[in-house]
């Protein structure tokens, strides 16, 4: 119920997100139902309809991609203080996410088994009953266990996605390692707990406890003395090896001693770029090999190598463009724009590498539409609708989440005296440094990949 209402109460612009969602959910399972309906058709080319059903797997992953960022992004179900006094902590949010994705993506299948049970004419009373019933196997029963099963399997990869990313973590950072004095001055922590021994044989502390062990023993020596003579001087005995114990204890360590680690400040720059790098060469090495004894399996691995790749370079790609728009000499304008990419390149850097594998791989079958590929389908042209615009709706969310999380420093540059048109500005720059860095390598990368299949 929770859930229901959050998601009624919701912005529209959240509800905007999630009906999109929605819409390419039933896309990728109009798509899986299709694929059900040829293998229904045709009995005896199995491995024709194991390739449909493969090719639905770049929907699929969208989908989800774009279900991801959504639940991301749903200000409903952002940790605030005084929710947890009333039993919404993260665990809570985090299951009201997961209830939410599978709401929208369940509607989407839903609504795609609809639209396929109406292609097919199984449904009447609406237009273009029986369109395609040729080509959805019409006059065959539809087995229904196979029907729920490929219509499940987007809301049960969703909600588990968003349920992995969003977990409870731990809040508290990792408590600092404390370099401290062993048995016998020596670094690092004893091997095993100390004895009550040690300290009256060695006299082994730490300075904190040396003090109250200290204290400690005067005062019970000096209760014993009372009574005794000898124990008194025993006792000054031992306050005077006590008093050159602490002596020893405030000696400074040794000049062979490790330094503490030196902090990485370049703990900001992304790491995946000379990987992403390696494996787009390797993507495109395979594509050139797409000629010879499986062209199909050669194409697939090339694109899949070279989807990865852009994928771990996009976030190294965006951080080198905020570097570039500082060259030289900036100003506040080029200031700013380069210091929101670089650190904005960890959360738009990825789904701009899924952008870009999605428009190198559109450029690549235009460019080989009027030579031996063949002409798009309604099937393929609704997988290529479904997989770029949940990529490009992807990366507008992304766009969404940074700004939320900008929203702070630009509050603050709004106090300090920044005027409205200069952060104007600043945004408008950083998009358009993007397409100017990211357009002529989807180029390339189209251009380079089409070469082979063209011969």
């Amino acid at each position: 119920m929770l859930a229901l209402r959050l998601t009624r109460a919701a912005r529209p612009a959240v509800q905007l997100r999630r009906l999109l969602v929605a819409a390419a959910s039933a896309g990728t399972g109009l798509l899986l139902l299709s694929s059900l309906g040829h293998a229904l058709a045709h009995p005896e080319a199995a491995d024709s309809a194991a390739l449909r059903l493969a090719w639905c797997a770049a929907p699929l992953a969208a989908t989800v991609y774009l279900a991801l960022a959504v639940a991301r992004t749903d200000p409903g179900t952002r940790p605030r203080p005084g929710l947890s006094a009333v039993g919404l902590g993260p665990a809570r949010l985090m299951a009201v996410s997961v209830l939410t994705t599978a709401l929208s993506c369940s509607l989407g299948s839903l609504l795609a088994l609809l639209f396929f049970l109406h292609l097919r004419g199984d449904l009447t009373g609406l237009p273009f009953d029986g369109a395609a019933a040729g080509l959805l196997a019409a006059g065959l029963p539809l087995p229904v266990p196979a029907a729920v099963t490929l219509l499940t399997v987007l809301p049960v990869t969703a909600t588990a996605a968003v349920a992995v990313a969003l977990r409870p973590r731990d809040p508290r950072p990792p408590a600092p390692a404390v370099r401290r004095f062993g048995l016998f001055g020596a670094l690092g922590g004893p091997a095993g707990p100390e004895t009550f021994g040690a300290y009256g044989r060695f006299g082994i502390r730490l300075p904190s406890a040396t003090g109250a062990g200290r204290g400690g023993a005067a005062g019970g020596n000096r209760g014993v003395a009372a009574g005794d003579g000898r124990t008194a001087t025993a006792g000054d005995g031992r306050t005077a090896t006590a008093a050159l114990l602490e002596t020893d204890g405030d000696r400074p360590a040794p000049e062979s001693a490790p330094e503490p680690p030196v902090p990485d400040t370049r703990a900001g720059t992304p790491a995946g770029l000379p990987w992403g790098v390696a494996l787009v060469t390797a993507g495109l090495a395979a594509q050139a090999y797409a000629g010879r004894s499986a062209p199909a399996l050669a194409v697939l691995l090339g694109w899949l190598l070279t989807g990865v790749g852009l994928v771990l370079a996009g976030p190294g790609l965006t951080h080198l463009c905020g570097r570039l728009l500082q060259a030289g000499r900036p100003g506040a304008l080029r200031l700013l724009a380069g210091r929101g990419l670089m650190a904005e390149a960890a959360r738009i850097g990825r789904p701009l590498g899924v952008l870009c594998t999605v428009a190198s791989a559109g450029c690549a079958l235009t460019a080989l539409s009027g030579g031996p590929a063949p002409a798009f389908g309604p099937l393929s042209t609704l997988g290529a609708l479904v997989v770029g615009g949940a990529t490009l709706a992807t990366l507008l969310t992304a766009a969404v989440e940074s700004r939320q999380y900008r929203a702070g420093t630009t509050a603050a540059l709004l106090r300090l005296g920044a005027r409205p048109a200069l952060l104007r500005g600043a945004a408008a720059l950083r998009a358009a440094a993007l397409p100017a860095l990211f357009g002529p390598l989807v180029l390339a990368i189209a251009a380079l990949s089409a070469l082979p299949l063209s011969r």
